[in-house]
């Protein structure tokens, strides 16, 4: 069973700009070359913000696969064994135009974050440009040096790594929607430093608090 509703199931999002809710993903492709993989599926979920607290709520969430044109070849089949997506899930997905479309819609002018965000992005964005399709115009937040700036004691790099660090478990790793979902607990574990070091914490702060980890020693 899914851990997110299915794209029939998704709920529409709240309409205008609404700079409370935060949008956690994490995507699964072919490979790890943002130049030649493809991206096969998307997940997502929102973070209620109100600068006391962050809540997800898995109400608002979405997941959809991204129907291939051509079944995976080796070395792609070894991936499935990774991300769980088969060659008849492939085919069967939701087309690539109406996907990102949909996705487009649920993100709305929500800020986006992930861990090891540029990957994600770049495939993201690559996909749209490939569909002639405009990409969400949001801004990104990457976790994983946010996290390091706020636990400088810790050396943990890897979600893994970070995972087991702060106390976090996945029941299943390398499935979008389980790791959108680890990814979201852990941005929950790291709330209170960053309402410590930042007061209440807006998105544009917490982008540049990342960027700090150029900063800290190796």
């Amino acid at each position: 069973m899914a851990l997110f509703e299915t794209l029939r199931r998704w709920r529409q999002p709240r309409s205008g700009l609404d700079a409370r809710r935060w949008v956690v993903l994490d995507v699964e492709s072919s490979g790890l070359d943002v130049q030649c993989d493809r991206l096969l599926a998307i997940a997502a979920v929102a973070v209620d913000v109100d600068g006391a607290r962050a809540v997800i709520d898995i109400a608002d969430s979405f997941e959809v696969v991204l129907q291939q044109p051509q079944p995976s070849a080796a070395p792609d089949r070894q991936n499935i064994l990774l991300h769980g997506i088969g060659v008849g899930a492939q085919q069967s997905g939701l087309g690539r135009p109406l996907a990102l479309q949909a996705f487009a819609n649920y993100v709305r002018a929500s800020p986006l974050i992930a861990f090891h965000a540029g990957f994600d992005r770049a495939m993201i964005e690559r996909a749209f440009r490939a569909e002639a399709l405009t990409p969400p115009a949001s801004q990104w937040l990457d976790l994983e040096p946010l996290a390091s700036v706020l636990h400088p004691k810790l050396k943990a790099r890897s979600l893994d790594e970070w995972m087991l660090a702060l106390g976090i478990t996945c029941a299943v790793r390398h499935q979008a929607a389980a790791d959108t979902l680890a990814t979201a607990e852990l941005l929950l574990k790291l709330w209170p430093l960053l309402r410590a070091e930042l007061g209440t914490p807006s998105f544009r702060a917490a982008v540049r608090l990342a960027a700090q980890r150029r900063w800290l020693p190796g």
